[in-house]
């Protein structure tokens, strides 16, 4: 008698800035809501020349005083997302498999994805809007964070790390594509370089997705 061996539950790890939004972010989407372009611009500069995540944030939040609700929704509407993100999403949890969003970016914006179909959606914590209180320097993500939210996800959906696929971008995603054995660098720069073992380049999810699915199949 033949014993087919069961399959293995994957969990697919994706990043939002740059990844699941093409060419931006959501600081920049919501910058881009009050008329604060150049000056994001100009943190978003500081922080490809080494400011801390939490330092981002702080000022970011000096900058967002006139935030609303409104203007979350609008950006996060008007954000260039990939296509076909739902479609993967459904197709993850179709299969039996689990899919999160882990970002350094806001929680009021990252956590609007759950309505799209993600399993788990983290991102940095901030206050509520409107804002009245500072941002608390220790709820803001960085690169390890993200390393421990991957595994905290694994030990609660079961999964184990060895069947984690990552998708990311930029320097943030690197500590997580050098542990997890799958991984798809989605239209990167080079701080990802010989770290995936995929690449992809252009506006479609399903297309970078599919990179994996062959894979496995």
């Amino acid at each position: 008698m033949f014993h087919v061996k069961p399959r293995r539950q994957r969990l697919h790890l994706f990043d939002l800035d740059g990844t699941l939004i093409r060419g931006s972010a959501a600081a920049v989407e919501i910058s881009r809501q009050l008329d604060l372009v150049d000056e994001i611009a100009a943190l978003e500069e500081g922080f490809l020349r080494g400011l801390t995540p939490d330092e981002f944030a702080v000022r970011a939040r000096e900058l967002w005083t006139a935030l609303t609700l409104d203007h979350v929704a609008a950006a996060f509407e008007g954000a260039p997302w990939l296509a076909g993100i739902r479609e993967v999403w459904a197709d993850i949890r179709a299969r039996g498999d689990r899919c999160a969003v882990i970002s350094l970016s806001p929680d009021f914006f990252v956590e609007r994805l759950l309505e799209w179909g993600v399993d788990a959606a983290h991102g940095s914590r901030w206050p509520s809007i409107p804002f009245t209180e500072p941002i608390h320097r220790p709820d803001i993500l960085d690169a390890r964070a993200k390393v421990r939210i991957a595994g905290r996800l694994c030990a609660e959906f079961g999964v184990d790390p060895v069947d984690c696929v990552a998708y990311g971008d930029s320097m943030s995603d690197a500590e997580l594509f050098a542990i997890v054995p799958d991984s798809v660098a989605v239209n990167a720069d080079h701080h990802l370089a010989g770290l995936s073992r995929h690449s992809y380049t252009g506006g479609d999810l399903r297309e970078a997705y599919s990179l994996v699915q062959n894979r496995a199949a």
